[in-house]
């Protein structure tokens, strides 16, 4: 499938659910664009989860250009459409790299999100570009995490860097980047436990993980990614904020949106944090993650 049909195919709940909606707040013959029908509009755009705010500046430009107007379906779709993609401007963000290799990432997330399944695609994805990838399982304190990053490091033929269970996450991630630079790698991902955005002694340890990459390599990490479940909707704006506040993250990659009718979280995330959302995860295997387009992803939205 091409990538327009992936993330279309992400976003089946979605899509359903706005589409069967604005089907539902139309007539045949048109609608008048009275208070009643913007009421019914807000409120079937905050089912999507793309927040309050965006809700209501969409309502607000549909008042604007419509008013006591009849106005069918589709005139009513492009105008959403068009509000949606400007809200969601981005700059182009793909990976940023070092200027000399190996380019450090570290990745963050509250438990569950997706982040060890999100860092084999990453992995996937250099690996097919012909890039070295070294992995630093720095999530010490379950066993798990370490072994699935391992099992996923070589199926893909990337190397992993692991420590003692319990042992100091900085000092894995550490080795990690040491060895990244030993042996010449252009990548080097840093995976970190799973922490709740609340956890004030949590959030400082990936400060110091954070802290002592800088000191093997310049401007390290060159990405702090935070991975966020789509499925859960409005809390995943407080995970970004608090972390953000924390390790100054760079970009937003969204785990699970396949798994929810919630996707328009993605409008609300990019809209209240500034945040690129670099890439999307559209499903289970190693090759499910698209690089987030604004405008496919809007389009994708409203096409059934």
């Amino acid at each position: 499938m091409g990538l327009f049909s992936r993330i279309k195919g992400a976003l089946t709940k979605t899509v359903k659910l706005l589409n069967t909606d604005i089907r539902d707040i139309f007539k045949s013959s048109g609608r008048l664009v009275d208070e009643e029908f913007l009421g019914e509009l807000f409120t079937m755009l905050i089912k999507t989860d793309m927040g309050v705010d965006t809700a209501k500046e969409i309502v607000d430009e549909v008042r604007k250009q419509f008013r006591g107007r009849v106005v069918q379906m589709q005139d009513t779709v492009d105008l959403i459409k068009s509000k949606l993609k400007l809200l969601m401007t981005q700059p182009a963000a793909p990976i940023i790299c070092a200027e000399n290799p190996p380019t450090i990432i570290m990745v963050c997330g509250v438990n569950g999100s997706g982040k060890t399944t999100t860092i084999a695609k990453l992995t996937q994805m250099f690996i097919s570009e012909n890039k070295k990838v070294v992995l630093g399982a720095a999530d010490t304190f379950r066993a798990a995490a370490v072994e699935q990053l391992t099992i996923w490091a070589n199926r893909l033929g990337a190397e992993i860097v692991t420590g003692k269970s319990g042992s100091d996450p900085a000092s894995v991630a550490h080795k990690a980047v040491a060895r990244s630079v030993e042996v010449g790698a252009d990548i080097c991902i840093i995976d970190t436990a799973g922490r709740l955005q609340t956890q004030k002694n949590l959030m400082m340890e990936l400060e110091k993980i954070k802290k002592v990459m800088g000191k093997l390599v310049p401007n390290a990490p060159h990405e702090v990614i935070l991975i966020l479940d789509a499925t859960t909707g409005q809390n995943g704006i407080s995970q970004a904020k608090h972390f953000t506040e924390s390790v100054k993250c760079t970009g937003i990659i969204l785990a699970k949106l396949d798994g929810t009718a919630k996707g328009g979280v993605t409008v609300a995330i990019r809209k209240q944090m500034n945040l690129p959302v670099k890439f999307v995860g559209l499903g289970e295997s190693a090759n499910d993650l698209a690089v987030f387009d604004p405008n496919e992803f809007v389009d994708a939205l409203f096409d059934e």
